[in-house]
């Protein structure tokens, strides 16, 4: 390997120096036990699409409730089953009558680009309740080829394969 020296922004950097030149490392990782730590909450904070479903078709009780803080609206055009609807907007007034304060709750709302379970999920936590936020949203369950429900019915639809492994049980994360 050789050295090469770049200048960007009237600062030089030479090729043993990557992290100056390299926008991926220009802040340095952080330590393993910051990232650690990081991670480890994360995972405290957050389920996936994924692991959800595989915990609500396990037989038995899967150890926490699915809230879906999305309107009504959005509600009947499709929701995943078993899963409480409870509006993000209504958490504050009616929590307390729909969930028990004993058993998690994993809220979700459309997907990636809606933060309406982060505020739902938020609400809850203010209230005392233990939550989770479902990466991924409703999108996700439905583009991973999960069943779901609408006002007509149960529907599924062909996981998409940008999103879940074609023909396989699960992702092997």
């Amino acid at each position: 390997m050789t050295a090469t020296s770049t200048t960007t922004g009237g600062t030089s950097a030479t090729a043993g120096n990557a992290a100056a030149a390299n926008p991926v490392l220009r802040v340095a990782p952080a330590s393993p036990a910051a990232a650690a730590a990081y991670f480890g909450a994360s995972l405290a904070f957050h389920a996936d699409v994924s692991d959800v479903a595989a915990a609500l078709a396990a037989d038995g009780d899967p150890g926490f409730v699915v809230l879906d803080s999305r309107s009504t609206e959005s509600w009947d055009q499709g929701h995943v089953p078993g899963a409480i609807h409870l509006p993000t907007a209504l958490v504050p007034e009616q929590a307390e009558q729909l969930l028990d304060r004993a058993v998690p709750v994993v809220t979700y709302c459309w997907g990636p680009g809606c933060n309406g379970a982060t505020r739902a999920a938020l609400a809850l936590a203010e209230l005392g309740f233990q939550v989770k936020e479902m990466l991924g949203g409703f999108e996700y369950w439905v583009r991973e080829g999960f069943e779901f429900e609408t006002w007509e019915g149960h529907e599924r639809r062909t996981a998409d394969p940008l999103t879940a492994p074609a023909g396989a049980e699960d992702c092997g994360c």
